[in-house]
C-alpha cells in the first residue's frame, strides 16, 4: 500500500459533530476541518451525501459531542496566574480559550516602582503578591509583550483606572487637578494605542473610588475614540444598586462610550427581587440607542478581599495607612461603627452581616484556621467579636485575606442571565485555599446546571452568551462562532454530562464532560487531559 499523502491536507477533521455555532441558531450537524490555526472548511450533514468528506492529517470522531467556540471568560482574574501557572487548568478545562483581564479598576501596568508595590499589596488577596513573578514590566504594551511568549490561554486586556489614578494623583481622596486628568487621559491613550481593549473601574475599591463622575467620562471619550468599551464594577451592589448602575449608563452615553456591566448583580438583601427593575433601566437606554452589555457569574455568593469592605476614607494614602489606621484603637472603633451600623461603601452601604462573610483564603500560614468558617463562627469559636476577628486578620495577614459573600438571590441570577447582552464571566480569583468554585466551574456550570438541569437557557442560547456575543463586545472578527477563515479557538463537550466539578467544599476540582479543548488548532485539553502546549497570547484591540 502506497504511503497517504498528506501535503496540502488540513491539519484536523473534526468528523459529525453537532455545532452550536455562537450565533444562538439552531445546532446542525457536520464535519469541520482545520489547518494553520484557522477553520478552513464546514461540510454540513445534508451535503454530505454530495460531497466528499474532508480528509486530514488527523481525524477525530465528535459523534456525541456538542462542537463550539471556545468560551471567552469577560471577567477573569488571572492576571498573573497566566505568568506563573503554565498549566492553567482552571480555565483551560473549562472550555475557556480567552480572558478578559485588567479588571476591577485594579491590575499590573501602567505602573512605575512605586505603584507596582502598591498594588500588588493592595490586590494580593485577588492574586498574591506575587513572588514567583518577575514583573519586568512597567507598560502595557510591555505586559502584553511577556503575556505572548506563551500562555495557556489567551488574554485581553483592560487598562484599570484605579491603577492609572494612583499613578498621577495617588492614594488622596480629592478631585484631580486638570494636568493630574492631563496624565490619566495620556496614560489611557497609551494603554490603548498599546493593545488594550478597554478601561475597568472598581467604584468601590480604592483609589478608583475617589474618581468623580466627570474624571471617569473624560477617561471614557479617550476609550471610545480608540472603539474600546468601559467595564465598571460600579459604586454600589447593595443599598444603592439601581442609582448606581443608573450613573454608569449615563457616564458612558454622555462619554459616547460603549458599556459593558461587571458581575451585574444585584445583591444583599436590600435587593431581592428586584432584577426586573435593573433589566427595565437597560432595557429602557437600549431602546433609546445605548450600546451596553454585561456579564455574570452563575452562583449565589460574590468574592473579594475582606480588607475590601472597608470604608473608603480607611484606604486614603494607600496600604500603609490602612493598617495604620486599624492599629490606632480609637481609629478601628471608627471604622467598626461603620462598617457594621451605617454601612460602609466598601460594602456598598450595607451594614456587614458577619454571618456572611466566609474567609476563603490567608497569606500568612498560622491564620490558615480561619478559612471555611464565617467571621462570625470565628468570633463564636473564640469568644470574642466579629470585629475582634476581622480586625486581627486584617492587620496580621496585611490586608491579604480573601472572602466568600453570602449575600445573592437565586432569582436575580436566574432573571440577568436571559437577558439579550448578556455574557458569561466567572469573576473567578484564584488565590486562597478555599476560592469560590466560580474560578474552576463557571463554564461548565451554566451548561450542566443551567442548560440541561433547570432549562433557565436553550444550549444554542447560552453558547451565543459565551462565545459570539463576548466576541462581538471585544471586537474580534475572526473569533467567537463557527465560521470558515474564523480562529480555530474551538471546544467540544458532551451536552449529557458536562458539569462543573467545583463545589464550596471542594473548589478546585475540575469539570467533567469537555474532552477536547483547541487553541489557534492547537489541543490544550485532549482526552480530558491538560497537554503541554501554550498555545495562548495577547490579544490586542482591533484598531478602528
Amino acid at each position: 500500500m502506497d504511503p497517504v499523502d498528506f501535503t496540502g491536507l488540513p491539519d484536523l477533521a473534526i468528523r459529525d459533530a453537532d455545532v452550536v455555532d455562537g450565533t444562538g441558531e439552531p445546532s446542525y450537524r457536520a464535519d469541520v476541518a482545520v489547518k494553520d490555526g484557522r477553520i478552513v472548511s464546514i461540510v454540513k450533514e445534508a451535503a454530505l451525501a454530495g460531497c466528499q468528506r474532508p480528509r486530514a492529517v488527523r481525524e477525530l470522531d465528535a459523534e456525541g459531542l456538542v462542537l463550539a467556540p471556545g468560551f471567552i471568560d469577560m471577567h477573569a482574574h488571572s492576571d498573573l496566574a497566566l505568568l506563573r501557572d503554565p498549566d492553567h487548568s482552571a480555565k483551560a478545562a473549562q472550555g475557556v480559550t480567552l480572558e478578559v483581564i485588567g479588571q476591577d479598576g485594579l491590575s499590573y501596568a501602567p505602573v512605575d516602582d512605586r505603584t507596582l508595590e502598591e498594588v500588588r499589596r493592595a490586590i494580593t488577596g485577588w492574586n498574591g503578591y506575587g513572588d514567583d513573578a518577575d514583573f519586568t514590566w512597567r507598560s502595557v504594551g510591555e505586559y502584553l509583550d511577556r503575556l505572548d511568549e506563551g500562555i495557556a490561554v489567551n488574554a485581553a486586556y483592560l487598562v484599570p483606572q484605579g491603577t492609572v489614578r494612583m499613578l498621577a494623583v495617588g492614594w488622596e481622596d480629592r478631585e484631580a487637578t486638570p494636568e493630574e486628568l492631563d496624565q490619566m487621559r495620556r496614560l489611557v491613550a497609551e494603554g490603548m494605542e498599546q493593545g488594550a481593549v478597554g478601561m475597568s473601574s472598581g467604584l468601590t475599591y480604592t483609589p478608583g473610588m475617589y474618581a468623580t463622575g466627570s474624571e471617569l467620562t473624560e477617561l471614557c471619550r479617550v476609550v471610545a475614540s480608540y472603539g474600546g468599551y468601559y467595564c465598571p464594577h460600579h459604586r454600589s451592589y447593595g443599598a444603592g444598586a439601581l442609582q448606581a448602575y443608573e450613573e454608569m449608563v449615563n457616564l458612558a452615553g454622555e462619554a459616547g462610550c460603549p458599556l459593558h456591566l461587571a458581575h451585574a448583580t444585584m445583591n444583599f438583601g436590600v435587593n431581592k427581587g428586584r432584577a426586573p427593575q435593573l433589566l427595565d433601566l437597560l432595557d429602557g437606554a437600549l431602546a433609546a440607542g445605548a450600546d451596553i452589555t454585561l456579564d455574570t457569574y452563575p452562583y449565589t455568593p460574590g468574592a473579594t478581599t475582606l480588607a475590601a469592605l472597608l470604608p473608603g476614607w480607611a484606604g486614603e494614602g494607600g496600604p500603609a495607612r490602612v493598617l495604620a489606621r486599624l492599629a490606632d484603637d480609637a481609629t478601628a472603633e471608627r471604622i467598626r461603627y461603620e462598617m457594621e451600623v451605617t454601612g460602609s461603601d466598601g460594602c456598598h452601604g450595607v451594614p456587614v452581616e458577619w454571618d456572611t462573610v466566609e474567609i476563603s483564603g490567608v497569606t500568612a500560614p498560622e491564620l490558615a484556621p480561619y478559612v471555611g468558617r464565617t467571621v462570625r463562627e470565628s468570633a463564636d469559636l473564640r469568644g470574642e467579636t466579629p470585629w475582634t476577628v476581622a480586625r486581627r486578620l486584617l492587620r496580621e495577614d496585611g490586608l491579604g485575606s480573601s472572602i466568600l459573600q453570602h449575600v445573592g438571590h437565586e432569582e436575580n441570577v436566574r432573571a440577568i442571565m436571559r437577558h439579550r447582552v448578556h455574557t458569561g464571566g466567572s469573576d473567578g480569583i484564584l488565590q486562597g485555599d478555599k476560592p469560590h468554585p466560580r474560578a474552576y466551574g463557571t463554564f461548565p456550570h451554566y451548561l450542566g446546571h443551567y442548560v440541561r438541569e433547570s432549562g433557565v437557557l436553550s444550549l444554542e442560547e447560552c453558547v451565543a452568551h459565551l462565545t459570539g456575543r463576548p466576541a462581538a463586545r471585544l471586537r474580534l472578527p475572526d473569533r467567537g462562532l463557527i465560521r470558515e477563515g474564523h480562529r480555530a479557538d474551538l471546544v467540544l463537550f458532551d451536552p449529557a454530562t458536562v458539569a462543573a466539578g467545583a463545589t464550596f467544599e471542594e473548589p478546585r476540582t475540575l469539570p467533567t464532560g469537555i474532552p477536547y479543548v483547541l487553541i489557534d488548532g492547537r489541543f490544550v485539553i485532549e482526552d480530558g487531559r491538560r497537554t503541554d502546549v501554550l498555545a495562548g497570547r495577547a490579544v490586542r484591540r482591533t484598531p478602528l
